[in-house]
């Protein structure tokens, strides 16, 4: 009589989902710091991936070099299909479907909330004021801040400041989002609310990768956990498996010491 099958030997269903982002064999440096080594990732469209690490891993290198704001000078970044270090047209085409959210809000101080986040849809994606105020407002309202938008940064906390960051880059209506360290530059009590933010951001379907400490955002929201150590992704599991039972001792370590 044969054996009945272990869950463990039963294949995973293949994901149908298109693959949106491909990376090989990326290298990078910084002078003599071998920043990332061989990295080749996949990343499908709709997909929620956090990556985790200690500092200087490289996690935020490597997503910055998803939208070029840092070149590598080994390997490939192709975004649904185009090569990055192809033409500059066609690049640049490719990065304003990629919004992009930082530690530091990086707002311009001179500009109400509602100005920061007219700027790139009517300079870059040519609409009229008219309408993209009206998308800014929507965002707004999305991330609870829509009262504040007649603000300048400067009069609003940092959990605000980060929220308006985040409808500014929805206003592009970007494919995918990118997160480094969101909630990092925040005060304890601020960091709930723009986490709030973006698990409302993930049901929505939206393609993310987002680096951060917050162990429980990843457990909530991730589909796959990227840890990365010495410039390696060492582990790329679903979090039920790398919270659960990480395959290295360097993570096993670096969760003991986080989550205690």
């Amino acid at each position: 009589m044969t054996a009945p099958l272990s869950l463990a030997s039963i294949a995973p269903e293949p994901d149908p989902r298109p693959v949106l982002i491909r990376i090989e064999g990326l290298n990078k440096h910084y002078g003599a710091f071998h920043v990332l080594r061989d990295i080749d990732l996949q990343v499908r469209e709709g997909e929620r991936i956090v990556l985790c690490g200690p500092s200087g891993s490289g996690k935020s290198t490597l997503i910055r070099c998803i939208n070029r704001l840092e070149i590598a000078e080994q390997g490939t970044v192709q975004v649904a299909g185009v090569d990055l270090a192809s033409s500059q047209r066609q690049a640049a085409q490719i990065r304003s479907e990629i919004g992009m959210v930082f530690q530091h809000f990086n707002l311009f101080p001179h500009m109400s909330v509602l100005d920061n986040c007219l700027l790139a849809p009517t300079s870059v994606r040519g609409l009229s004021r008219k309408d993209a105020e009206e998308r800014a407002r929507m965002y707004l309202s999305k991330v609870g801040i829509e009262s504040q938008a007649h603000k300048y940064p400067s009069q609003l906390s940092g959990g605000q400041q980060q929220r308006v960051a985040i409808a500014r880059a929805l206003c592009m209506k970007p494919r995918i989002m990118l997160f480094d360290e969101p909630t990092s530059a925040l005060d304890p009590e601020m960091v709930a609310e723009v986490l709030d933010v973006l698990v409302k951001l993930a049901d929505t379907g939206m393609t993310m990768l987002c680096v951060t400490h917050e162990m429980g955002f990843a457990r909530q929201v991730a589909e796959r956990v990227l840890f990365l150590e010495g410039g390696q992704v060492i582990e790329d599991s679903p979090p039920q498996v790398f919270f659960g039972q990480p395959k290295t001792a360097r993570a096993q370590a670096f969760l003991k010491q986080i989550l205690h």
